[in-house]
């Protein structure tokens, strides 16, 4: 270490000031309170019942709602939309599975043909080689 380094780490640490110490004493560093101005609150208070009023209107309609027509029919019939969708992409997918095994069974059936194609013509060449020598 250099001795300017050595001097700077021999002095004192300096340390923020805690938030919960005491205030200083000039009057320069108090803090004022502000007080929110009237129409800040005024329409906050406007939001605050519009929401309100929404919300009441909104759960009005939806307790309306049976009037205008059958909810437990609506409902009934979703449900069994929604099985019959996942039946029939049950079906789909296994008829997928199925043109996919097909597809596989015809690819390895190709390479079984090229395979044995390929022995047969070395097995034939190499016949012919030895029969040179």
């Amino acid at each position: 270490m250099s001795r300017s380094a050595m001097r700077t780490s021999h002095q004192a640490l300096k340390l923020p000031r805690s938030v919960f110490a005491s205030p200083p004493s000039r009057l320069v560093f108090r803090r004022r309170r502000r007080q929110r101005p009237l129409g800040n609150r005024l329409r906050q208070a406007c939001i605050g019942l519009l929401l309100v009023f929404a919300g009441v209107g909104l759960l009005y309609g939806l307790m309306q709602l049976p009037r205008w027509l059958d909810t437990v029919l609506l409902v009934s019939t979703a449900i069994a939309n929604l099985i019959s969708g996942l039946s029939r992409l049950g079906l789909g997918l296994l008829q997928l599975v199925g043109v996919f095994g097909v597809l596989a069974l015809a690819v390895l059936a190709l390479l079984l043909l090229v395979g044995g194609v390929v022995r047969l013509f070395r097995c034939i060449t190499a016949g012919q080689e030895r029969q040179r020598v």
